[in-house]
């Protein structure tokens, strides 16, 4: 049986039953791991705020450790969103052949928020399906970390005050702790990390750039890796080539005509699809950049 442990780590490990706190030995990333994040807004957001992709990077300056983004606006564990033009169950099947092909060492979920307002009545099938979702994953052999979702807050009217979700949310963040040790996987607990980060989010929902910097602190100190040490022209220069990164990669990945490229209009412009790998040599080279910007500690 696992417990709340350091973010990534001791995935998949055996290990025995720590508090978060006063861990002695926490476990680390690993040399050429390759993190994928799935999930939905917060998901897709990160990738183009980098908040905590930066910190987590520039705490392992002596690694190297490729993060692909795979988050979906408004997506779920069945995947809604990702239907596009076809039903939710094939832009599900979608995703798990594009999780697959991305060879990932490390898969972090962020599910939840999302799901959390059909409250306690939705739950066993949300729990139902999460599990699913893991089965799915389990051919890649990656080490599998739950991402809690973070509290709503207050709002400022005329926005509707979101936080009275959070107890329904709060029961789906428990649902996601239980599942996480069933799985002997890590949990990345921002539902409680975040809790008295007052002004996290933009609107109530959707976390502002004070709440993903927060985030990612919070991350880098549970994962009880020493402070990046760079300066903040160093670390602005490190997030700008990041999210340089994350950019190249979502069009790679998720072209905007991607109807004409690869779904039922293909017969009309499919022939421009041998364009989508050139995004690989951009790709290939922000990473170079992101490995060199990290270890720079001048």
């Amino acid at each position: 049986m696992s417990s709340v442990v350091p973010w990534f780590t001791a995935v998949m490990l055996c290990v025995s039953t720590l508090p978060l706190t006063g861990l002695a030995q926490p476990y680390e990333l690993r040399d050429g791991d390759r993190v994928l994040l799935l999930g939905g807004t917060f998901i897709e957001r990160e990738g183009q705020f980098g908040y905590i992709e930066t910190a987590v990077t520039a705490a392992y300056p002596d690694r190297k450790i490729i993060f692909r983004n795979l988050g979906w606006s408004g997506d779920t564990v069945w995947a809604e969103s990702r239907g596009i033009f076809d039903q939710p169950a094939a832009g599900y099947q979608r995703m798990i052949e594009m999780v697959k092909e991305q060879k990932p060492t490390v898969i972090v979920f962020a599910y939840g928020q999302n799901e959390s307002f059909a409250g306690e009545a939705g739950r066993a099938a949300f729990v139902q399906q999460f599990e699913r979702l893991c089965d799915d994953v389990q051919p890649t052999g990656a080490r599998l970390a739950f991402m809690t979702p973070h509290l709503f807050e207050k709002a400022t009217p005329p926005l509707p005050d979101a936080s009275r979700n959070n107890d329904n949310l709060r029961l789906y963040a428990d649902a996601i702790r239980k599942l996480a040790d069933r799985r002997d996987g890590a949990v990345i607990d921002l539902t409680k990390a975040l809790e008295n980060v007052g002004g996290r989010t933009e609107n109530g929902v959707h976390l502002s750039s004070l709440g993903y910097r927060a985030a990612g602190e919070a991350i880098v100190r549970d994962m009880g890796r020493s402070p990046a040490g760079l300066t903040s022209q160093q670390e602005a220069a490190l997030r700008a080539k990041i999210v340089s990164k994350n950019t190249w990669f979502f069009h790679r990945w998720r072209p905007q005509n991607v109807t004409y490229l690869f779904l039922f209009r293909k017969h009309e412009q499919g022939n421009n699809a041998v364009e989508i790998p050139q995004f690989d040599p951009l790709i290939e080279a922000d990473e170079k950049e992101i490995q060199r910007l990290k270890q720079d500690r001048r």
